[in-house]
């Protein structure tokens, strides 16, 4: 009798469905730079994979299975980058998150000949339309249409620029001379137009030539470590003025580091996510709280690391639910393609009009820090005009 019973409780075992913790999860790759010189930004995109991944998990997980990000340490460099990227083609992964620098991003760029989808987290990237290369937030350019229009109507129109030699200061430029360009903005000057190398370890020259030319408002357009350059030059060569710089350098460590030679007034083109106050979309509102949230719930006060990764992977989540996980990546291309409207804590996508990025300046918010708070504060609305306070 007992070993009849063993035998109808094993074939009933059989019969009976994986539970879900028996399911293997789907495995989502990722390539950060968790060590190097970008590591304050890859380690914030790592940790928003975590919540992502507890929400997403929570919910069902996609077609019943759970996922698990999987990320790769790229080391902040091109080369060790590619060789990552030619390993997942090789395993013919439909779909990668990352890299976070516009030198890596770029360098993988080339090789996405039959894919899989690559979503950059570097703005500074241009992919061409149709290619498999999307790029997170608004574009560096859409970002200082913004930060440009936020100058001219605060009455700074002669302004000094300071960016470095590398692709991201060179795109930085370029961006900054079109917004220049744009009719509204002629009665605006470039005064002083300044560059350095990411490994100088003094700009006093830099300084002395910007000083002398007597601006009203300064961009100073570099992250990291190279920033801290920047804002150590303006102090030393006693500069006072409201400075802007990328959005790249939106970090509470960064923050807490450069208090001591911190600009007084310091800018930075943001996301809605810095300033949920400046925020008029309510379903942006509803986005942004969902991820103020889930950082919350894992004990992470979010900046920009954390944001610049939510979107991206909640749009991977989102295309994965709609097609299956094993669709291939030129499916996954066509659907972000087609993808007309998406509600993010970025803003409102429409990669229809607005191809591999579907975002544009109207979403950027002009963000300042603030000492006291100890945190950013919004200081435009949706697109760079400034607040009547």
């Amino acid at each position: 009798m007992k070993v009849l019973l063993l035998i109808l409780a094993l074939t009933i075992a059989a019969a009976s469905p994986l539970g879900a913790a028996d399911v293997p999860p789907l495995e989502i790759h990722a390539i950060l730079p968790l060590t190097g010189p970008a590591s304050f930004l890859g380690q914030g995109e790592a940790a928003t994979l975590k919540a992502v991944e507890a929400v997403v998990n929570k919910q069902g997980g996609i077609k019943g299975r759970p996922i698990r990000f999987v990320v790769q340490d790229d080391t902040s460099s091109p080369q060790v980058a590619v060789l990552l990227l030619d390993q997942l083609i090789a395993d013919k992964v439909n779909i990668v998150l990352g890299s976070s620098l516009t030198s890596v991003c770029g360098a993988m760029l080339p090789i996405l000949k039959e894919g899989p989808v690559v979503y950059c987290m570097s703005n500074g990237v241009h992919p061409p339309p149709g290619s498999f290369m999307f790029t997170s937030a608004m574009w560096t350019k859409d970002m200082i249409v913004a930060d440009v229009r936020y100058l001219r109507e605060r009455g700074w129109t002669k302004i000094a620029m300071i960016t470095s030699t590398d692709a991201t200061g060179q795109d930085a430029e370029r961006s900054l001379d079109e917004a220049f360009a744009r009719p509204e903005n002629k009665n605006v000057k470039v005064v002083a137009r300044e560059h350095f190398n990411t490994t100088d370890v003094s700009v006093a020259a830099q300084m002395a030539r910007i000083r002398a030319a007597s601006p009203d408002a300064l961009i100073a357009w570099s992250t990291g470590t190279p920033a801290a350059t920047l804002f150590r030059g303006e102090q030393e060569a006693g500069i006072d003025l409201p400075t802007l710089t990328t959005a790249g350098n939106l970090t509470y460590v960064q923050m807490k580091q450069y208090a001591q030679i911190m600009p007084k007034e310091l800018y930075f083109a943001g996301l809605p996510q810095f300033a949920p106050e400046s925020v008029t979309d309510k379903g942006v509102k509803t986005a942004v709280t969902a991820y103020m949230t889930s950082l919350g719930d894992i004990g992470i006060k979010p900046d920009y690391g954390q944001a610049s990764m939510w979107d991206p992977a909640m749009l991977v989540i989102t295309a994965l639910r709609a097609l299956g996980p094993a669709a291939t990546p030129a499916q996954i291309r066509e659907y972000f393609a087609n993808l007309g409207r998406w509600v993010g804590a970025d803003g409102i996508y429409d990669f229809k009009a607005l191809p591999q990025r579907g975002l544009d300046d109207g979403n950027v918010i002009v963000i300042r820090w603030d000492p006291g708070k100890a945190t950013w504060i919004g200081v435009s609305r949706p697109g760079g005009m400034p607040l009547r306070r």
